[in-house]
């Protein structure tokens, strides 16, 4: 539904190639300001969406539309586009390569070339700023490319897999840029396949499956809807305390009217997911009674959780929509 308060609009899209329906029938709207995260598995329709919200391509039916923007368009000059394949030219110069980025989106040269130099500096990477682009790693190249989509300070910055090929370090490096970039008043679209990282960064997240949404709001809001409230992580010993297997165990605690669900976890750990505002007293007590359990923690289920069960159980594209 579109919102007369969005900074962007997308409202009943749907983009086909042959007989493929990669995008199918897909709103949106995000709020100014936020950080949007675009998920799904590989072939989902994410980086298809992202390519018309740039331009690059038009929905066959559909409006996308920029509300607050003369005219319900956003000037290329006040996006930035960080495309998941990835586009420097390989034997220039780092700073050369942002000076020329710079100027595309509207900056005088010289002030292209200061813009690109403090980014160089800021991503640790100004003592090379003279070597050729090819000359470094793929995690550097990230970092170039991420400056050269954002150093003229855009309204909307669209990042496609901005985590691609960096390491933990550099991993949370882009975690403070990609703030530092909503502090600054950028509206932020991206889409991840990371998680956890995208769970400590974005506002709102929408999943899409074979084109569609399947998911779409805040954390809080996705638990709730997800149907589950904290999981139990019991570390045992791996033998039964009482009478039966473990798996008999298992299926006791199972069919307890508090559990969602029962799972094995990594190391020697039994996961157990409870219904919301559940009282777990008597539970434990048949818990510590079938298992011989070495600890106990709890946790809320993570988005990566919420990420698999929703995807892995999203119903696949029907012919009709398919051709």
């Amino acid at each position: 539904m579109a919102s007369s308060s969005a900074f962007l609009d997308v409202a009943r899209v749907h983009k086909r190639f042959a007989r493929v329906h990669a995008v199918a029938d897909i709103s949106l709207a995000v709020a100014p300001g936020e950080i949007f995260a675009l998920l799904g598995p590989n072939g989902a329709g994410k980086s298809t969406l992202l390519r018309m919200l740039v331009g690059i391509t038009r929905p066959d039916e559909g409006r996308i539309q920029w509300p607050t923007m003369p005219g319900g368009q956003l000037p290329g000059v006040q996006l930035g586009y960080l495309p998941e394949d990835r586009g420097l030219y390989q034997d220039m110069p780092l700073i050369a390569v942002l000076t020329y980025f710079g100027s595309l989106r509207g900056l005088a040269p010289r002030d292209a070339q200061q813009a690109g130099e403090r980014w160089l500096d800021r991503l640790e990477l100004l003592p090379r700023a003279k070597d050729k682009v090819g000359s470094l790693s793929k995690g550097n190249q990230q970092k170039v490319q991420f400056a050269a989509a954002v150093l003229h300070r855009p309204r909307c910055a669209i990042l496609d897999e901005p985590f691609s090929g960096l390491d933990p370090l550099n991993q949370e490096l882009f975690l403070g840029l990609v703030r530092d970039l909503r502090a600054e008043g950028t509206t932020v679209i991206l889409s991840a396949h990371q998680m956890s990282l995208v769970e400590r960064l974005a506002d709102r997240v929408f999943v899409m499956q074979h084109g569609r949404e399947v998911l779409a709001g805040t954390m809080p809001e996705i638990r709730e809807r997800w149907g589950t409230g904290v999981r139990l992580i019991l570390t045992v010993d791996g033998t039964a305390a009482g009478v039966g297997s473990q798996t008999e165990a298992l299926a006791a605690i199972a069919a307890h009217p508090a559990v969602v669900g029962v799972s094995r976890g990594e190391d020697a750990a039994v996961v157990i997911a409870l219904a919301r505002g559940q009282h777990v007293g008597d539970l434990m007590a048949l818990c510590a009674s079938r298992l011989s359990i070495v600890s106990v923690r709890t946790e809320q289920p993570s988005l990566h959780d919420v990420y698999i069960d929703v995807v892995g159980t999203a119903a696949p594209a029907t012919p009709a929509e398919a051709a």
